[in-house]
């Protein structure tokens, strides 16, 4: 009955008729779990895993004091200012959107440029969906690039340690991701064609932001000190946390404006959402659910890995995918070959996003704060949304099939 309820809250985002959004129904999930005795509080409290919540923690921070610098706004004004016709402002958004959502949070980056980008296209007189999608969509397929990108990455990368390494799933899935903007992209100025016009595009007079260059560069700075850490092959949280603690230490700013920035509920949510589902474990549902698909999933073959991806997609949208990838990491170890397993939830579970309007909440992000312009309907978005993840699937698992294939897979260090 618990998480039937948290549930609810969860997949319909919020539930108004008693003011709960996502993180607050986790937390009041993960209490009522423990009151009414569905987990003793010593093992709801094991239960948090303090791993993920430190990566997801570290990474914010950097974020935050990018954000604080005025990074974002900056990478943006360059991208929306300089594109000369309808399409190249498509195209360049959708690169840069998904590079930024490579190694920092998907979510940070759509709550800075989607006011830019509605700025933009009111002004040079473009029709807003096609930019609002192309922010929305490419933040979602630029997330599957490392395990820093995205909030179930990170809950993958968590417990894959063993098993698939930051530096291995970077190299695997940056060519497949890249293949895959292209592809969406191109996609979306297909599909949108008629509406984009031709000829250059009307100046725009955007102001510059005012840039903390000094700020810039540290955070940056410590960017690439968390990547090459991980890359190297220490632990997420651990290069996270050294990375954020000494921009801190380095920022020369006060501490307390990024602590402000940082998005606080998210982490709230993480940690009631892992409450809830150890709870929901500890009836037996859970193991009950998977041994119902294990004998096709234990094959191992195309067949098993296109049900799990299948699987994967239908219950994000169902569930919502982080609940899910919590979920789903347990049943990894027992498949034929965990490391692509966990490659699969990753990737499957973030292109998933794309399907509809609640997919994501980069989705709900760059809708909602784009105010009467974002006013998309759940079944306009699933038209576009559908096409988007159908593309964004086949050709990132078919790039990723490929170097499997060629041995790239295997030359990684990750089996067959």
């Amino acid at each position: 009955m618990v998480f039937t309820l948290t549930y609810l809250v969860i997949a319909s985002r919020q539930l108004r008729w008693v003011r709960l959004d996502r993180p607050a129904g986790a937390l009041v999930g993960a209490v009522a779990m423990v009151v009414v005795g569905g987990l003793p509080l010593e093992a709801a409290l094991a239960a948090i895993d303090l791993h993920v919540l430190a990566l997801l923690f570290g990474v914010l921070l950097i974020a935050a004091y990018l954000h604080e610098a005025q990074f974002f706004r900056l990478a943006a004004y360059l991208v929306l200012t300089r594109a000369r016709t309808a399409r190249s402002l498509l195209w360049a958004l959708t690169f840069v959107s998904g590079g930024l959502s490579a190694l920092l949070l998907n979510d940070t980056v759509c709550v800075v440029m989607t006011p830019l980008v509605v700025a933009v296209v009111v002004e040079a007189k473009l029709p807003p969906l096609p930019y609002l999608l192309a922010l929305a969509t490419a933040s979602n397929i630029g997330g599957v690039v490392s395990l820093s990108g995205n909030p179930q990455n990170m809950i993958v990368g968590a417990a894959a340690q063993a098993h698939l390494s930051f530096a291995q799933y970077l190299a695997l899935t940056l060519p497949a991701g890249a293949l895959t903007l292209v592809a969406n992209a191109a996609l979306l100025g297909w599909l949108f064609g008629r509406e984009l016009p031709r000829g250059p595009l009307l100046e725009r007079g955007l102001p510059r932001p005012a840039v903390d260059k000094p700020l810039v560069a540290k955070g940056l700075a410590a960017l690439a000190l968390f990547a090459a850490l991980a890359i190297a092959g220490v632990s997420l949280a651990g290069a996270a946390m050294t990375s954020a603690a000494l921009l801190t230490v380095v920022a020369r700013t006060p501490p307390r404006r990024a602590f402000a920035v940082v998005d606080w509920p998210l982490l709230v949510f993480f940690a009631g959402l892992f409450v809830v589902v150890a709870g929901l474990a500890r009836t037996g549902v859970l193991t009950a659910a998977f041994a119902s698909v294990s004998p096709l999933l234990a094959r191992g073959d195309l067949a098993a890995d296109l049900a799990f991806i299948a699987l994967i997609i239908v219950a994000s949208n169902l569930v919502s995918n982080v609940p899910l990838v919590v979920i789903a990491v347990a049943w990894i170890p027992s498949m034929p070959s965990p490391s692509w397993s966990y490659v699969i939830l990753a990737v499957a579970s973030t292109l998933a996003g794309n399907l509809t309007l609640f997919g994501s909440v980069a989705n709900l992000i760059v809708m909602e704060n784009a105010g009467p312009r974002g006013d998309i309907g759940f079944l306009r978005f699933l038209r576009v949304g559908w096409a988007v993840t159908l593309l964004s699937c086949v050709v990132m698992f078919s790039a990723l099939a490929l170097e499997r294939a060629l041995g790239y897979y295997a030359w990684l260090g990750l089996g067959r």
